[in-house]
């Protein structure tokens, strides 16, 4: 029983150190990074997001001087408010992930969120990219 509740101690930990992760932020709150994959075409960065539960309308993204930030939060589902917590592995709360872009110019062409994951198109402006 106690090597079983080590496990799940272990675990706990684990996840926690992987989706929540201290930003420097507004926020005083944790925030946890969504997981990304980036891609890069002759013209054209793509970045799509894990956000399981994410409505659309919590979804900001932004596009800086050199940097694309996805930001929002992932409620608790409102038939899940009052339950008892068995598990928790998908995170909530808070997310925001910055995400420094190569040297050049872009302008924010494509932003959709489908299937859970929020796919972000940068087209290359001018011969910086």
């Amino acid at each position: 029983m106690w090597q079983r509740t080590w496990e799940l101690l272990d675990r706990a930990e684990r996840l926690n150190r992987h989706f929540f992760v201290r930003l420097r932020s507004r926020e005083p709150c944790p925030v946890w990074e969504p997981p990304i994959d980036v891609y890069e075409t002759p013209d054209a960065i793509w970045v799509m997001a894990a956000l399981p539960g994410v409505e659309p309308r919590g979804v900001r993204v932004s596009l800086g001087e050199g940097v694309l930030v996805l930001e929002g939060e992932r409620s608790t589902p409102a038939r899940c408010l009052h339950a008892a917590v068995r598990r928790l592995e998908i995170p909530r709360g808070r997310f925001e992930r910055r995400l420094e872009l190569p040297p050049g110019s872009y302008a924010l062409a494509v932003s959709e969120l489908a299937d859970g994951c929020l796919l972000v198109g940068l087209t290359k402006l001018g011969s910086g990219g």
